[in-house]
């Protein structure tokens, strides 16, 4: 994406999804944000993966003990409605986009809209010049819809499943 699609993107009102606000990740977060990205995967992506594959992506209900940590140390953003988590983004340091999930009760409704025009925000304050991401089936749609490309196909594997995912970024400068 060039500069001056970023700066149309950037200054472009994205329409708030009622109610929804976006917030710095906040420690006590940790469990909601993990049921989202659980549901997430579980309820949200069956037309891509199937059970097995949906299972070895997200193997447990409750978060590994470094889940606090890792979203604490990234740059993590929350759409909330309310005092309720309803999506999330969390973004390295390095510009990698680790995480992007939406509950599924909110897909579709502008939270991952408003999640990512606030992350590209923070990325450009930040002063970073490339994203890039892991991107899987149904994240690569909504990331090439907001001018991501993608580099490459790919197959990780997870708990002994390769999954099928894209590796994918964003250039915000030049």
């Amino acid at each position: 994406m060039g500069l001056r699609r970023l700066q149309e993107t950037l200054s472009r009102d994205v329409t708030r999804p009622r109610g929804v606000r976006v917030r710095p990740y906040r420690p006590g977060d940790e469990a909601a944000l993990y049921e989202i990205f659980y549901r997430a995967v579980h309820e949200g992506t069956g037309l891509f993966y199937d059970a097995r594959e949906r299972a070895a992506w997200a193997p447990d209900e409750a978060p590994g003990p470094d889940w606090a940590e890792r979203l604490n140390r990234q740059i993590t953003l929350v759409a909330a409605h309310g005092r309720r988590p309803r999506g999330f983004m969390a973004l390295g340091h390095d510009g990698h986009l680790d995480f992007a999930y939406v509950a599924p009760e909110a897909m579709g409704r502008g939270v991952g809209d408003l999640l990512h025009a606030h992350l590209l925000r923070e990325a450009q304050a930040r002063g970073m010049a490339v994203l890039d991401t892991g991107a899987s089936h149904l994240a690569r749609r909504f990331l090439l819809r907001h001018g991501w490309r993608q580099v490459a196909r790919q197959s990780v594997p997870r708990q002994g499943v390769a999954l099928t995912n894209f590796r994918m970024e964003l250039v915000l400068t030049g």
